[in-house]
């Protein structure tokens, strides 16, 4: 079958995957390939186990996959064949150097704009989906024409908008399409080229076009106004514990203002995920290049208030029980960042356990999708856990429960169950407000919310 266009992406993880196959899925009159230097993940790509899980995206790339979809450690070939390649390789927050802590780490960026500056043979769009900072656009620039090969490269910004456990809806009904390129006649033509992509199955109007520079700083700004309304609902959480509020009650009075809105007003133990703490941590440091210093301070706050959050939660655990998790027993429900998703980065449900093991308690983790990511996660922690994917075979003996992900199943459990198997007196801390407090109560549970008044039998 002949393709009109060679699609790359280089970066087979949670952005550069899905999103290259919904435009397979889309598109079938187009060659898309997806690269990566890991040999391990491109087999999981092309077998049975995908190496990420999200709701939907099984059954698109089964639909695609030796179609028009395919995945490939041969990158050199990849990059020579391709018209467009889209560029999603991992951007994490350095930690060495200036900007430790927070500038994004571009090594893997710049390893891979070498190598399509190397392998090239024809011209090229390249589309920065990996979160960067401002004018790294120009960067790529500046690299790609370092050397007179006389090879056109076009660079375009195109972020990603996507949320863990609803990516495949999010690509397929997306709010928005950003697609920022130079306003000169070659980057006005090609940034054309990715609206048409786009226009296979996107309406027009939500396709939004800008210069270089909006399209980078959009996606920074995005995840951090996000992550502002929750650091700023989990501030108020404290408070209402204090003067007997209900931060639910707060929240549906606040979200019902038109002007303010719904969502992203539920208090939780604090937000995770590889996007909110570290695009947060690069305006601030792009910020604090610029002499900008109140505007980083005012976007760090956003940061401090959700390890606030995460080490109260901890803090309420340690005084509830007796001032002491010594040699006590906690089993630990939902370990992923949120639900929907076995991603672990920086889920609270990490600070949390490493504190209760620094307190010298013993875990039991428990979770549908993110066991293997656990291990991983806590390889290097001292103390004894265990990892049992069966909630009701998890809690045997326990202590207490801590909830750290909204996950559908733990709303369904028997815990008149759970409480016939639990040493008593048994607690349960509910960081994302999910449960049904009033009946845990009454079975016998001493239950503490998140931003409420705990109920217990305890004088």
């Amino acid at each position: 079958m002949e393709f009109e266009k060679n699609i790359l992406c280089i970066g087979a993880g949670y952005v550069g995957g899905p999103t290259l196959a919904m435009i397979a899925y889309k598109c079938p009159q187009y060659k898309v390939t997806v690269v990566d230097i890991n040999p391990e993940r491109i087999a999981r790509w092309n077998s049975d186990n995908l190496p990420i899980y999200e709701p939907g995206l099984d059954e698109i790339v089964k639909a695609v996959r030796g179609r028009n979809l395919f995945f490939s450690t041969d990158i050199e070939r990849g990059i020579r064949e391709a018209d467009i390649i889209f560029v999603s390789v991992n951007t994490p927050t350095k930690t060495f150097g200036a900007g430790a802590g927070m500038a994004a780490d571009l090594q893997y960026w710049e390893k891979t704009a070498r190598q399509i500056r190397q392998y090239a043979e024809s011209p090229k769009i390249i589309v920065e989906k990996s979160t960067l900072p401002v004018k790294t656009a120009h960067a790529m620039e500046r690299m790609l024409q370092a050397t007179n090969n006389h090879v056109h490269f076009e660079v375009l910004s195109n972020p990603e908008f996507l949320a863990e456990g609803t990516a495949i809806r999010d690509l397929e009904y997306p709010d928005r399409v950003l697609i920022g390129s130079r306003e000169t006649p070659s980057g006005l033509k090609a940034r054309q080229e990715l609206v048409e992509i786009y226009a296979n199955w996107v309406p027009r109007e939500r396709i939004i076009t800008s210069n270089l520079w909006s399209s980078e700083l959009s996606k920074l700004v995005a995840n951090a106004f996000l992550a502002q309304r929750i650091s700023s609902i989990n501030s108020i959480t404290s408070l209402c514990e204090k003067t007997d509020a209900d931060i639910t009650e707060v929240a549906r009075a606040v979200g019902t203002d038109s002007r303010i809105g719904d969502k992203f007003l539920n208090a939780s133990v604090g937000f995770g995920g590889s996007c909110f703490k570290k695009d947060i941590l690069n305006l601030v440091y792009i910020c604090r290049y610029y002499g900008l210093e109140e505007v980083a301070d005012y976007w760090e706050g956003v940061v401090k208030i959700n390890d606030y959050q995460k080490e109260r939660f901890v803090l309420n655990m340690l005084t509830a029980m007796f001032n002491t998790l010594a040699g006590k027993r906690i089993c630990i429900f939902g370990f992923a960042f949120k639900a929907n998703t076995g991603d672990t980065r920086e889920s609270p449900a990490i600070f949390v356990c490493k504190r209760l093991l620094e307190e010298r308690a013993e875990l039991v983790i428990s979770d549908p999708k993110a066991l293997e990511n656990a291990r991983e996660d806590l390889q290097e922690a001292q103390g004894k856990i265990s990892y049992v994917e069966d909630p009701y075979e998890a809690v045997a003996g326990c202590d207490a429960i801590a909830v750290l992900t909204e996950w559908d199943i733990y709303r369904q459990l028997d815990f008149k169950k759970i409480y016939g198997s639990m040493d008593k007196p048994c607690f349960i801390f509910d960081g994302r407000n999910i449960l049904d407090h009033r009946g845990l109560f009454e079975i016998g549970f001493n239950v503490f919310p998140i931003g409420k008044p705990p109920l217990t039998h305890l004088k």
